[in-house]
């Protein structure tokens, strides 16, 4: 067992991990933040992308002991007293979402773009999501979702 201590949405958590753990296990089964979902274990479909200091990574390519001293924001510590960020208002407002599997990572992903570039073009949306799989909606609500938050002021603040 391996001591850590990772700061996740805000808070601190210190804990013995098999040095195998994934950390979408981790937040999921050892600090029961289920917010994150654990979709392939592969990497391939970025639905538990989260943002590992300041980066958005696939928790299930991550070992725990590898955020060990970082700090991990996941799609539970968006929202600031329970409001909506802009990014996700918009998510909701444009039906970026069906079954929601995808949806955390799909917002932790468009988040990590525009902090990156405030101004995508459709394009450049489209790109910066290509490793987040939906089977669901098409993808086209969710690009209209993305740059309907890059022209709200309060995303890019």
């Amino acid at each position: 067992m391996t001591r850590i201590s990772v700061k996740v949405d805000g808070t601190t958590y210190e804990d013995e991990v098999e040095p195998r753990l994934l950390l979408v296990h981790h937040l999921r089964d050892r600090l029961g933040l289920t917010g994150t979902p654990v979709g392939c274990d592969t990497s391939n479909c970025g639905a538990c992308t989260v943002d590992l200091d300041g980066v958005s990574v696939k928790s299930c390519s991550v070992l725990a002991v590898q955020a060990d001293g970082c700090a991990v924001t996941t799609v539970q510590g968006l929202s600031t007293d329970g409001e909506w960020t802009g990014l996700q208002k918009a998510f909701h407002e444009r039906h970026a979402l069906q079954c929601g599997y995808c949806t955390p990572g799909m917002l932790m992903a468009a988040r990590d773009l525009l902090k990156e570039n405030p101004r995508p073009t459709a394009d450049e949306v489209r790109h910066a999501l290509e490793g987040n799989l939906c089977r669901c909606t098409g993808y086209q609500n969710i690009v209209r979702a993305v740059l309907a938050a890059a022209s709200d002021e309060e995303v890019r603040t």
